[in-house]
C-alpha cells in the first residue's frame, strides 16, 4: 500500500477494527493485570472463571449443562482453536469438506497436517452479476455436498455467520449438513466467531439441533471477534467431551496455555455484555456501517451481496473497465481479474480490499473473478474516506 499513488490508502481489506473494545472490557483487563494468578501459567484448558462463565452462557443454548472441565477448551484465539481442532482429528490422507467461498486458513491448516480440502461451492443466484442480492440467496446443493463425501472424509468445516458472504445458514440447511455428517461419522467444525453479528431474526447453531449432531460438532468462538479485540488472541472450543479432550491435547502442543488477564477480562466482559445490551447495540452499529459503505456501491450501480451476518460486503466489480494499456507488475499479470482490480484500486483509487479468489479453490475460482471483499468494521472516518475514493471509479465504468 505504501507504493500507492494515493495516500493514505483506506484499508478495507483486513477484518480488524480501528476502535478500542468497549470500555468495560478494557477496564476488566486492567484489573486482571493485578491478579497474581493471571500473570503466571494457568491451566492448559483455560482458567476456571472463564470456562465456568462460558458454560453459564452457552448451556441454555444447548439445552443442557455444559461441563466446564471437559466440554470447553480455551485457546489463543479462534484461529488456534480451529488449528487445534483440525490437528486433533485430521491425518495425512484424510479429506476435509469446505464450503466455498471460505476463510483461507481452513485450507492452509488442513494442508499443514497433511489433509486434502474437498471444496463444495455455494452457488450465487442467477442475477448476482447484475443485481444486489442477499447472502442467503447463495445456496448449497445438497446433492453436490453428499457426493463430496468419501471413505476418507474426516471433517466438514462450516462457517456461520459466513466470511466473506455474510450468509447465515438456516435450520433446514444446518440439519441437512449435520445429518449427512452423522450418517457418515464425520466431525463438524462449526466456526461461529461472528455469532453476535447477525441481522436476521435468529441465529441457529448446528451443535444445538440434535443430540447426535452435538456429539459430532466442535464449535469455535472468539473474544476478539465478539468485542473488536482481535489483538487479545482469546478463543474457545465447545463440544462433547470425547471431542474436546483431543482438541485440548492439540492445544497443549500448539500453544500450551492462553493469556490469563485476557481470560478473566473476557469472563467479566461476557457477563456485562449480556447485562447492558452490548450485543444488540454492537449489531445495530455494525449494520449501520455496512449500510453506509453500501451507499457508494449503489451510487456506482455495482451489484453486491447484502450480508445477513458478519461485517463483510462481497462486491461484483464486473462493470469496472481498467485501461487496456494499464501496466501491471508481473506478480499480478498472471493472476485472475479480481487480483488486477484489487491492485488497481490500491494504486489508482487509494482503497485496499481482498480479491475473492483468495477464498476459492482453483476448481471454483471462476465464481470469484469479478468479486472483491470489503470490510465494514472500520471507523466511520475511514469508511467515508473509502467511499470518497471509490467514487473515483465512475471514470472507469
Amino acid at each position: 500500500m505504501r507504493a500507492s499513488l494515493v495516500q493514505p490508502v483506506a484499508n478495507l481489506g483486513l477484518g480488524l477494527g480501528q476502535d478500542n473494545p468497549p470500555q468495560f472490557l478494557v477496564d476488566a483487563h486492567k484489573e486482571a493485570l493485578d491478579l497474581v494468578e493471571c500473570n503466571q501459567y494457568g491451566p492448559t484448558n483455560g482458567l476456571p472463571r472463564f470456562r465456568e462463565t462460558l458454560s453459564d452462557i452457552y448451556s441454555p443454548l444447548y439445552r443442557r449443562k455444559l461441563d466446564p472441565e471437559t466440554e470447553i477448551s480455551v485457546h489463543s484465539g479462534g484461529t488456534e482453536a480451529i488449528l487445534s481442532t483440525i490437528t486433533a482429528f485430521v491425518e495425512s490422507g484424510d479429506e476435509v469438506i469446505v464450503l466455498e467461498p471460505a476463510f483461507d486458513l481452513y485450507e492452509l491448516h488442513t494442508r499443514y497436517v497433511g489433509g486434502t480440502v474437498i471444496a463444495v461451492p455455494l452457488h450465487p443466484p442467477s442475477q448476482a452479476s447484475t443485481c444486489i442480492n442477499r447472502a442467503d440467496d447463495w445456496t448449497l446443493d445438497l446433492h453436490e455436498l453428499e457426493n463430496a463425501f468419501s471413505p476418507r472424509t474426516k471433517m466438514l468445516i462450516l462457517n456461520t455467520p459466513h466470511n466473506p458472504l455474510g450468509k447465515v445458514f438456516t435450520v433446514h440447511e444446518l440439519l441437512a449438513i449435520g445429518n449427512l455428517c452423522v450418517e457418515r461419522g464425520v466431525i463438524i467444525l462449526s466456526d461461529e466467531v461472528y455469532e453476535h453479528l447477525y441481522y436476521t431474526d435468529a441465529f441457529a447453531r448446528i451443535g444445538t439441533l440434535s443430540h447426535n449432531i452435538a456429539r459430532h460438532t466442535v464449535t469455535i468462538g472468539s473474544i476478539g471477534k465478539a468485542f473488536n479485540a482481535t489483538g487479545w488472541r482469546v478463543g474457545y472450543a465447545i463440544g462433547d467431551k470425547e471431542l474436546i479432550k483431543h482438541v485440548w491435547r492439540a492445544h497443549i502442543i500448539l500453544s500450551y496455555t492462553t493469556a490469563g488477564p485476557a481470560q478473566i477480562a473476557a469472563a467479566t466482559g461476557l457477563e456485562l455484555a449480556i447485562a447492558n445490551g452490548f450485543w444488540e447495540q454492537n449489531r445495530a452499529e455494525m449494520r449501520k456501517k455496512i449500510d453506509s459503505l453500501c451507499e457508494v456501491f449503489r451510487e456506482l450501480a455495482l451489484p453486491y451481496v447484502e450480508p445477513s451476518g458478519a461485517h463483510y460486503v462481497f462486491v461484483h466489480m464486473g462493470k469496472i473497465r481498467i485501461p487496456e494499456d494499464y501496466k501491471f507488475p508481473t506478480s499480478i499479470s498472471g493472476k485472475s481479474r479480481d487480483w488486477a482490480i484489487c491492485w488497481f484500486l490500491i494504486h489508482e483509487i487509494g482503497v485496499a480490499t481482498i480479491p475473492a479468489s483468495a477464498s476459492f479453490s482453483n476448481a471454483n475460482a471462476h465464481v470469484a473473478k469479478d468479486y472483491l471483499r470489503f470490510v465494514a468494521c472500520k471507523s466511520q472516518e475511514e469508511l467515508e474516506l473509502a467511499k470518497s475514493r471509490l467514487r473515483g471509479l465512475k471514470a472507469f465504468l
